[in-house]
Formats: structure tokens, sequence, C-alpha cells
């Protein structure tokens, strides 16, 4: 079976995108899943949270995109999560680097420029189960590319007034996405991320997001962590770095309903 292709994709910086994309990868291969991330921000944060050294790389998506190298040839082994293999699982990473800042301009004049990335991950899809794309915080080609490559996104956010303002515009251009250049498209859910349960906002704003969008919010719940945002700093994801902390456990919790929910589709 071809792998489900989510990308995780929120226009508001800092709520924990490439956080999510990380350790749902990481947790999804610890699970037994064949999983690939695709790191599509040039700051290259979530190759850098498996492991693998931005600064070394020889091939990265950027060259993927323009047709310079082969997804085969570009993605690597994420060091940090060799356990996956026991259990048959596994986690490749197709990186990125700074390069990739250049490929907004690059791809403006290449033909079909919005599906490079689904056009790539064409060739793949049937060597896994699940594939990530971290995509980065505005609306650009790379975003643009995550979306026309992906059957579903999946949104994280803060339970916080100014993200519900931000989500609305998301959920629009998504819905222009999907009547324009992408039919599979759709939500596939929201994921409270840097939850804290003593704050009546956040609260306030968690019951409004179930009342609005139902059973499209995720039961997981990740809540505000310090071990969660110490991992990278180990080159790790999370649910390796410290698989007791609770940040850890709410990620590989969510993993386990994402497989769930993928089974009843």
């Amino acid at each position: 079976m071809s792998a489900r292709i989510f990308a995780i994709a929120n226009q508001k910086g800092g709520v924990g995108k490439t956080t999510t994309s990380v350790n749902l990868a990481a947790a999804l291969a610890l699970s037994g899943q064949r999983t690939l991330l695709v790191d599509l921000d040039p700051q290259g944060n979530a190759t850098m949270g498996c492991g693998i050294d931005k600064r070394a790389l020889a091939a990265s998506v950027y060259q993927v995109l323009l047709g310079m190298a082969t997804l085969p040839e570009a993605r690597k082994v994420s060091p940090a999560v060799g356990d996956a293999a026991a259990v048959g699982g596994v986690l490749h990473v197709l990186p990125a680097n700074r390069d990739l800042a250049g490929a907004e301009v690059e791809l403006v004049d290449v033909a079909q420029r919005e599906t490079r990335l689904k056009q790539a991950l064409a060739t793949v899809r049937d060597e896994y189960d699940f594939i990530l794309i971290d995509c980065p915080p505005s609306l650009s080609m790379l975003t643009l590319n995550g979306l026309c490559a992906a059957h579903g996104v999946i949104i994280p956010m803060q339970c916080e007034y100014y993200a519900l303002e931000g989500l609305s515009d998301l959920v629009n251009t998504i819905k222009k996405v999907h009547a324009n250049l992408n039919r599979d498209l759709a939500i596939i859910g929201l994921l409270r991320v840097m939850y804290d349960p003593r704050s009546t906002l956040t609260t306030q704003v968690s019951a409004q997001l179930e009342q609005h969008f139902g059973d499209k919010v995720f039961r997981s719940i990740i809540p505000r962590n310090v071990r969660l945002a110490e991992a990278p700093s180990f080159g790790q994801p999370g649910v390796v770095f410290d698989p007791a902390a609770k940040g850890a456990q709410a990620y590989l919790e969510f993993a386990r309903e994402m497989i769930e929910r993928l089974k009843n589709v």
C-alpha cells in the first residue's frame, strides 16, 4: 500500500511545527511504521533534530526540487532513531539547508513548479507507510509544494487568541489549494501543542476548537515540556531523548492515534 502523505503546516511561526514533525515521524518509526520526513524549511531544523548535520549534505531537498538529484540519492537514515529497525520501522529524512532559500526564486521559471515535490515523492511512495512534510511558517512556493503533494494537513496550534486568527487564514488557504491545485487535500486534524491546563484562556480556546471543528481536533494533547525543548540540541527527537517525559509520551500517543485513524479511513 502506498504511503499516506501529510503536510504539517501553520502560517504562524513558533507553534511547534518542527517539534511535531520530528517527534511524530520518530514515534511512527518506533511504532513499526516506515516513515519519511521531508524538511521543507531552509532553516533545516527538522534535519538537525533527527541527528543529521545540515552543513555536510552532498544533496538535499533543494537539489531534488530542481531536478539535480533523485530523492533516493538525497535522503538519509536518521541516526537518532536506530532502534526502529528492530520493530520493522525506519525513519528516512529528506534533509534541508540554507540552499533551499534560493529555491523560491529559482522555481518561478520552472514548469509545474507547484508539483515538483509531488512528482519526487511519487517515485518512493510504495516504500513508506507515512510521509510527513515539515512546511515553513509562511505561504511560500515551498509550502505550496508541500500542500500540493499531501493528502491531508495536520495543523499544530497553541490555544491562544492570535492562533485562532491565524487558523482562519490557513483554512482559507487550504480551501484554495484544494479547489485549484490538489483535490485530495483535506484537513486531517488540529493538534493542540504547548498546552498549559492551568491557563483559563487555554482551556477556553481548546473548548472553542472542539465546538467548531468537532472530531477534526485530535484527542492527543501535547503539553508544555522542557525535555521536548532540550532534545534538538542533542540532535534527537524528544521521543528518543527522554521517552518517559510527558511531552514524549504525548507524541507517542499521537502516533498511535494517527495509525488508528488511518485504519478507519
